[in-house]
């Protein structure tokens, strides 16, 4: 057996065994223990590790491990009654981002979700960066507030031209930079425009923050300027949150003359933008560049995350502003968090800057390509629908047929054994039809995506 798995049935074994005995029974040797289940010393203290951390033994250096007391139940229930009046009625609706990152259960095929399968990560050379990072003398040292001098030169690069080592902030994700960035911005009770739909993690956090989202219809060319002035001028904003760069959910590219057009009207407006350029590694066929290089006025705040083009633990970003607004945003992330661990920012400079990096980059284009493909002729073939061909990133937006319950139908298909988006939690007000979000990167092989399609289209009306 291999050391992760002996080492979790040997845990189990042991579990079985202290129910059967009382609170400071000795446990068997390590050595009794090794013979016995034929495992390694070190299965043995992984093992031995595990059953203490959940309170179930106690070690004794030179004696051995005992089973510990047992806690008393309760007599009677606690009491959280309190709670509700203290904490009043404001609420954190995390259900659609909960439903985005928990496991599935066995069985389930994957079609939502914005991580790459595991197949797709770079866990090896994530691995070996990671421990080399670990040995480093400076390894659990404190980094610079904005992060490493030499991850924020790679942030700068690889965004553009014209950038530097100054522009860039390292954060612990994309979330948690729009979390810093929309708090540096915007003080609670502030309208905060957003493309309608959008990615609803941010409409999620906008609330959780005391922001109101205020929605701005896309169309197939992405966020529309017309209706974004509009927005600016009704509401007094100051902000807009947009994804030029594959769009979430639908898919859509800004083209050049477009991102022209909304930069002129945040100028107009005395706004910033928010760019969430979260799969520009997932590009298929050449797209605009970013927002932020083509502004002179620091009035682009770019978010440029590394976890999904690697993978959900690596929470690694850079924030790109110039200007008071970089100095406010980097404030705000050392009040709130400090700074991102030390080795994590070690280990991912080491990995993007191993020639092993494009490799990676390449496999998986190659790979989330075929993945679309084998996505969209199943929704053809299974579903009769025709959503638009994204040119890269993970998901696809499909049209239900009319009157359909989204949620419904999202909730029959897992039953069915597929867990797929309802489109509803997409709009930050009301859906202008019922969808579905289908994601291929998170599905273990095109046969699976095929097969989660059929299962799909089995429990539509």
């Amino acid at each position: 057996m291999k050391n992760d798995s002996s080492g979790a049935s040997l845990a189990e074994a042991l579990r079985v065994e202290i129910r059967a005995l009382r609170p400071g029974a000795r446990l068997p040797s390590s050595r009794a223990l090794m013979e016995r289940h034929r495992v390694s010393p070190v299965t043995v203290t992984r093992a031995i590790g595990q059953l203490a951390a959940e309170g179930l033994v106690v070690t004794r250096p030179g004696s051995g491990a005992f089973v510990a007391e047992r806690p008393r139940p309760r007599a009677d229930p606690p009491d959280f009654g309190w709670q509700a009046v203290a904490l009043g009625d404001r609420t954190v609706d995390a259900s659609t981002v909960r439903e985005l990152v928990s496991p599935v259960p066995d069985g389930m095929i994957r079609l939502s979700g914005g991580y790459l399968h595991a197949s797709l990560q770079p866990s090896r050379a994530l691995a070996t960066a990671m421990g080399r990072a670990a040995r480093r003398p400076d390894a659990w040292e404190a980094p610079p507030p904005a992060g490493l001098a030499g991850l924020r030169t790679w942030f700068a690069r690889a965004t553009g031209p014209d950038l530097t080592p100054d522009d860039v902030t390292v954060t612990g994700g994309g979330q948690q930079s729009l979390a810093t960035v929309l708090r540096a911005l915007l003080p609670p009770g502030s309208p905060l425009l957003v493309e309608s739909p959008t990615y609803p993690g941010v409409l999620a956090l906008a609330r959780m923050i005391g922001l109101q989202p205020v929605p701005v219809p896309v169309d197939t060319d992405g966020l529309r300027p017309d209706l974004l002035a509009e927005a600016f001028g009704v509401t007094g904003a100051r902000a807009v949150y947009c994804q030029p760069t594959l769009h979430n959910p639908t898919g859509a590219v800004m083209p050049s003359q477009r991102r022209e057009r909304v930069l002129a009207v945040a100028r107009a407006a005395g706004a910033f933008v928010v760019e969430d350029d979260y799969a520009r590694h997932f590009v298929a066929e050449p797209v605009p560049p970013p927002l932020v290089t083509a502004d002179t006025e620091g009035r682009v705040v770019h978010i440029a995350s590394l976890t999904k083009v690697t993978a959900p633990s690596v929470r690694i970003a850079g924030v790109i502003a110039r200007g008071p607004v970089a100095e406010r945003i980097r404030s705000a992330q050392l009040v709130t968090d400090f700074f991102p661990a030390r080795p994590l920012q070690e280990a991912v400079l080491e990995l993007v800057g191993a020639p092993g990096w494009t490799r990676h980059l390449a496999a998986v284009r190659t790979a989330l390509t075929a993945r679309r493909d084998a996505l969209l002729t199943a929704v053809a073939r299974e579903l009769g629908a025709a959503p638009r061909r994204p040119s890269g990133g993970l998901h696809a937006w499909v049209p239900l047929p009319a009157g359909t319950d989204d949620r419904a139908v999202a909730e029959a298909a897992a039953r069915a054994g597929v867990r797929v988006s309802a489109g509803r939690p997409y709009f930050p007000a009301e859906a202008d039809g019922p969808y579905a979000r289908l994601s291929w990167g998170a599905a273990a092989s095109e046969a699976e995506i095929a097969e989660g399609v059929r299962r799909l289209a089995g429990v539509l009306p």
